[in-house]
């Protein structure tokens, strides 16, 4: 085929379907279905209806899709302004009906891969959409998995019940997996100018689903096979979680030793090569960090290997809400009260700063062995106004003098921007701070620091 523009890839002369697969794609006219519109699926799709293309948004979530036809988001980094043009432009049209698969000439796959009790891979979310996509493929269509998984999901999966039907793939349709790289709340990395992966089953899939994906980010990384592009996603995040556990780890050792961990990481990252910061913390949260690595240890585990270093700081990360409990329990101890019938305030219950984002957030836990302890357990975080979650309803609080004032132990689980630690620290009887935002503040009595 000839070079239409630069950085396309050259597509295989003489295929008549990759040819005119390609066209629709270039100038715009191919239709794109996303199964999911959670914080991958949702910003992707407004992605790409900003460089021209018609979205179909499929959720099996009918408030999500009520809010997105009402033009509101859902989700902190989309601008609902930016529903509102896509409703009103009809480029996105939200829907439950899975029946517009068979309209789209691509079909994206988003969807939440959580872990079972058992700590398992939950892989239920991505078959019950696949099936979907059985009921309605057709020739010439890309499929393509965007969610976190295995190394082997697409193929030993995904592949087995898109060509029970007949059709093959690399002849009658193409798959291939991009693991997504959302960071939410992050001003300065989106899905535009993420760097993304691509792995095709076949060679051609990995050319026509690249092709698709560069009209609307900036940079794609094409990789050998779909496993390469699986492994890629795992990597990186099994990198943090271990390094994490690692300083997690060295916090509690040097908690034992009275040295400040805080410190020594500020000075060791003055060297200038060869150190990156991690930061310990009340536990790690977000779908990613907690959960990839299990998936990675599961797979290792099926192929008879033992994934020891993760493993061993998921067991440490694990841990760290019981370490926070310990403190808060320290903390009031000195003031002569016991955890039980104290009033615990915990400021900030999202995973990460400036987001509202619960997925397996720290401040989960530490909520519920809190209140097994017997704690009377309150919250404030200014981005979710409500928690209702397993055995955990609550209200937050106002933050006025007399919610600080009225709590025995105010405990920083969430670092917010925005809020008025001084303020916190003012009127707080005791504060217990496990992100070290009060560093900048002179050592009082009522701090007590991780």
């Amino acid at each position: 085929m000839e070079d239409r523009s630069a950085g396309v890839p050259e597509l295989k002369i003489g295929d008549v379907m990759l040819r005119r697969l390609s066209d629709k794609i270039l100038s715009k006219k191919a239709k794109i279905a996303i199964i999911g519109l959670g914080y991958v699926g949702l910003p992707l799709a407004l992605a790409f209806v900003k460089k021209g293309f018609n979205v179909y948004g499929i959720d099996v979530d009918k408030n999500r899709i009520d809010n997105l036809k009402a033009s509101k988001s859902y989700i902190l980094d989309v601008p609902s302004a930016d529903i509102k043009k896509a409703i009103l432009e009809k480029s996105l049209i939200p829907t439950t009906d899975f029946g517009n698969i068979s309209k789209a000439d691509a079909v994206i796959i988003c969807v939440p891969t959580p872990l079972y009790k058992t700590r398992e891979p939950d892989v239920s979310y991505i078959v019950s959409a696949v099936k979907h996509i059985k009921e309605y493929i057709r020739r010439e269509q890309i499929i393509v998995l965007e969610s976190t998984t295995y190394p082997g999901t697409t193929e030993e999966v995904m592949l087995p019940v898109l060509e029970s039907g007949g059709l093959k793939e690399g002849r009658d349709f193409y798959l291939a997996f991009s693991p997504e790289r959302m960071d939410p709340g992050n001003k300065r990395y989106n899905t535009k100018n993420t760097p993304k992966i691509i792995g095709g089953i076949s060679k051609d899939s990995t050319e026509i689903a690249k092709l698709l994906y560069e009209q609307a980010i900036d940079t794609m990384i094409p990789v050998s096979s779909a496993k390469v592009a699986e492994m890629v996603k795992l990597l990186e995040n099994t990198f943090r979680i271990v390094n994490i556990g690692m300083v997690n780890e060295l916090m509690l050792m040097c908690d034992k030793m009275g040295i400040n961990i805080w410190e020594v990481i500020d000075a060791a990252k003055t060297k200038p090569y060869g150190f990156m910061s991690f930061y310990p913390g009340p536990g790690v949260g977000g779908h990613c960090i907690p959960v990839d690595p299990i998936y990675l240890s599961w797979k290792a585990r099926m192929q008879g290997f033992e994934a020891r270093f993760i493993d061993l700081a998921s067991q440490v990360n694990s841990e760290m809400p019981h370490y926070v409990m310990d403190k808060v329990t320290e903390a009031l101890n000195n003031r002569k009260k016991s955890v039980r019938g104290s009033k615990i305030l915990i400021l900030g219950v999202a995973y990460k700063k400036d987001v509202n984002d619960l997925r397996e957030s720290p401040a989960l836990e530490i909520i519920d062995i809190l209140k097994k302890r017997g704690a009377l357990v309150s919250y404030y975080d200014p981005h979710l106004p409500y928690l209702k979650i397993g055995g955990i309803d609550l209200k937050g609080q106002k933050f006025n003098k007399n919610t600080f004032r009225n709590s025995d132990c105010a405990v920083i689980v969430t670092d917010h921007s925005g809020v008025d630690y001084k303020f916190v620290v003012k009127n707080s009887d005791i504060v217990v701070d496990t992100r070290n935002i009060l560093k900048g503040m002179k050592s009082k009595q009522n701090i007590v620091r991780i």
